[in-house]
C-alpha cells in the first residue's frame, strides 16, 4: 500500500472557512481552540471530578461490553482524557468518512498514549438527530454501477432517528447487501446488527462496535436520562441564560460574515440552542424563545403548540432530563460536559459551525474548564482499489484530473489519448494554424475599428469552438470503436469521484470493510497519524 498527499483544497465543494482554518489564515484562527496540527492539547490536565468519571465510566461500560474488562476503565477513573469524534447514525453504517473519523480519533488517542498522556477515542452517535432523509440510504458500488439503499419509514420526523425501530422492512435491504458485498466479517456484522426490533443507534453502535473491537474505541449513545444527567449543567446554563447565548451567537454570525466567510448554522430571531422531546409523542419539537421582557421577565418558550416558562423547562430537566435535547451547535458543550475531551475531530461542515459554538465554550464552563475545546480534521482520504490503480497508470492519469472530469469528458480524454499519432499531428497543426491565423486577423481588424475588433472576436470564437468541435467528433469516433475506453472512465469515476462528489461522502464505509477487513482499519489508522495537512489518495 502506498499514499499521497494533496492540498485539501484540491477537493471542490469546501467552505473557505474550513478551507482557511486548514491553512491557519486570520481572522480565523481566533475562533477556534488549537490550530490543526497543534498537540498542545495531548497535555491537557484531567477533566471532571472523580464522582464524575465513576458514573462516564459506567454509562460507557453499560453500551460497551467488554470496556469494564480492560486497563483503559481503570485508566478512565484514574484521569485519562478522550479524543472524540461522531456521526449521525446511519444505515449500513453509513459513508466512508464515518471510518476516517473513527480512525484519526484512534490514532490521535494512541499518540497521546505514547507520548505519556493517557487518551481513550469515543465515537459519539448523534442520534438525537432527526433529519431522516439524510440517515435512511446508503450506496455501494456494483461492477459498473452504484446502487442505492433506501430504508422507508412510515413516519420518519416523528421521534430522533436514533430511536427508530427497524422492521421487516429492513430484511431485503440486507439480502440486497450481501448480493452487493458478498460474505466477510464486515457483512456478517452488518446483518447481525440491523436487524428487525433494533434501533438505528442500537444497530450503528452494534456494528462498529465489533468493526473497531481491536482498536479500543468506545461508542457512546447520550439519548438517554443517565447521559443527560451528566450533560445537564450545559442544558440548565442554555435555558437560564438563552437570551445572553442567543445574542453572543447574533454577533458571532455577524462577525464571520464581516470576514467575508458564511455562517454554517443561521441563528433565527426566535431560535433557541434546544429541543424538547414530547412526552406523548416522543417527537423532537424545536424550542423557540421569547426573550425577556417587562410583560414575561423571564421570556417565553414555545415547543410546536405548548408555551413553557423557564422554571417548566427547569423543572423537566431536573425531572426527565432526557427530554431535553441540544442542539447543533450546542452539542460540543453539551458532549464536553459529559467526556473529559481533550479534542474534537471533525470534518469540514462540523470544523465549519465550531467557529459559532466557540463562544458558547466561552459561556457555559464544563467539567472544570471553561477553555475552546480544540477540533481537529479528520482523515481526508480516498481509496484506491487495484483495478483501478491499474487504469490510473495504464492511462496516466492523475488525481487531479478525475476531479475535474465528468464520465464523458474523462472517456473523450482516454480517447484522444490513444488517437493515432498522425491524426493528433494533424488536428493539433490545423488548431495551432488556426488559432495563430484568427489571433492576428482579429488584431489588426481591431486596430481598424473597436467595433469591427469586437465582431472580429465574437466570430474568431465562433471558428475555436467549431475547431474544438471537430477535436471531439474524432475523439468520440476512437471512443465508439474502443468502447473499453468508456468502460474504463466510468469504472474510475465512479469508483474515486461518483455522482461529482468526493468518494468517502457517497460511498458506504461497509463496502471496503467488506472487501478489506481488518486490514483496511489498520491502514487508515497509520495514515490518520502521519500527519498530511490535507487529502490522501491512498492505493490499497
Amino acid at each position: 500500500m502506498n499514499a499521497e498527499c494533496f492540498p485539501i483544497t484540491t477537493l471542490p465543494g469546501l467552505s473557505r472557512i474550513f478551507a482557511d482554518y486548514c491553512a491557519g489564515e486570520f481572522p480565523v484562527r481566533s475562533w477556534y481552540g488549537a490550530a490543526p496540527r497543534d498537540r498542545s492539547w495531548q497535555r491537557t490536565p484531567p477533566l471532571h471530578s472523580p464522582a464524575h468519571r465513576a458514573d462516564l465510566a459506567q454509562l460507557l461500560a453499560s453500551q460497551n461490553p467488554a470496556f469494564s474488562l480492560t486497563p483503559a476503565y481503570e485508566q478512565l477513573l484514574q484521569g485519562a482524557n478522550v479524543v472524540v469524534t461522531g456521526q449521525q447514525v446511519a444505515l449500513f453504517g453509513g459513508p466512508l468518512f464515518t471510518v476516517h473519523k473513527a480512525a484519526t480519533a484512534i490514532a490521535l488517542a494512541n499518540q497521546a498514549t505514547a507520548a505519556g498522556h493517557t487518551h481513550l477515542p469515543v465515537f459519539w452517535l448523534a442520534s438525537e438527530d432527526h433529519d431522516f432523509a439524510e440517515v435512511n440510504h446508503v450506496t455501494f458500488p456494483a461492477r459498473h454501477s452504484l446502487n442505492k439503499l433506501t430504508w422507508e419509514n412510515s413516519d420518519p420526523n416523528a421521534v430522533p432517528v436514533g430511536r427508530l425501530v427497524l422492521d421487516d422492512s429492513i430484511t431485503p435491504l440486507i439480502d440486497q447487501a450481501w448480493e452487493l458485498l458478498g460474505y466477510s466479517d464486515a457483512m456478517e456484522w452488518l446483518a447481525a446488527a440491523y436487524r428487525p426490533g433494533q434501533t438505528l443507534a442500537g444497530a450503528f453502535a452494534e456494528f462498529y462496535g465489533k468493526v473497531f473491537a481491536t482498536q479500543g474505541l468506545l461508542v457512546l449513545d447520550a439519548d438517554g436520562r443517565e447521559a443527560h444527567r451528566l450533560g445537564a449543567p450545559v442544558l440548565k446554563a442554555a435555558i437560564e441564560n438563552a437570551d445572553e447565548l442567543h445574542a453572543a451567537l447574533v454577533e458571532r454570525n455577524k462577525e464571520i460574515v464581516a470576514a467575508g466567510y458564511h455562517a454554517q448554522v443561521a441563528v433565527a430571531d426566535h431560535g433557541s440552542l434546544l429541543f424538547l422531546i414530547d412526552s406523548a409523542t416522543g417527537a423532537r419539537l424545536a424550542l423557540k424563545r421569547t426573550a425577556a421582557n417587562a410583560a414575561e421577565p423571564q421570556g417565553i418558550w414555545q415547543a410546536g403548540r405548548q408555551t413553557y416558562s423557564t422554571a417548566d423547562l427547569l423543572d423537566i430537566l431536573a425531572s426527565e432530563p432526557e427530554r431535553i435535547s441540544p442542539s447543533a451547535l450546542l452539542r460540543p458543550v453539551f458532549q464536553d460536559q459529559i467526556l473529559p475531551t481533550s479534542a474534537y475531530i471533525g470534518g469540514p461542515a462540523e470544523i465549519a459551525y465550531f467557529a459559532q459554538s466557540a463562544v458558547l465554550y466561552e459561556r457555559i464552563p464544563r467539567g472544570g474548564a471553561s477553555h475552546i475545546t480544540p477540533v481537529l480534521p479528520r482523515l481526508s482520504a480516498t481509496l484506491v482499489e487495484p483495478a483501478i490503480a491499474e487504469l490510473l497508470d495504464r492511462h496516466e492519469l492523475s488525481f487531479e484530473t478525475i476531479l475535474n472530469s465528468t464520465e464523458e469528458s474523462l472517456a473523450q480524454r482516454l480517447a484522444a489519448r490513444v488517437m493515432p499519432i498522425a491524426g493528433k499531428q494533424q488536428l493539433a497543426s490545423a488548431g495551432n494554424a488556426l488559432d495563430q491565423e484568427l489571433t492576428a486577423l482579429t488584431g489588426y481588424l481591431g486596430s481598424l475599428d473597436e467595433g469591427l475588433g469586437r465582431s472580429a472576436q465574437t466570430s474568431a470564437s465562433k471558428m475555436r469552438y467549431q475547431m474544438n468541435r471537430l477535436r471531439r467528433m474524432a475523439a468520440n469516433f476512437v471512443l465508439q470503436k474502443e468502447a473499453s475506453l468508456g468502460k474504463h472512465a466510468q469504472a474510475v469515476t465512479n469508483a474515486l469521484y461518483p455522482h461529482g462528489a468526493p468518494q468517502e461522502r457517497l460511498v458506504g464505509a461497509a463496502y471496503y470493510l467488506a472487501r478489506y477487513g481488518e486490514s483496511l482499519i489498520e491502514t487508515l489508522v497509520a495514515e490518520a497519524g502521519d500527519g498530511c495537512p490535507g487529502h490522501k489518495l491512498i492505493r490499497l
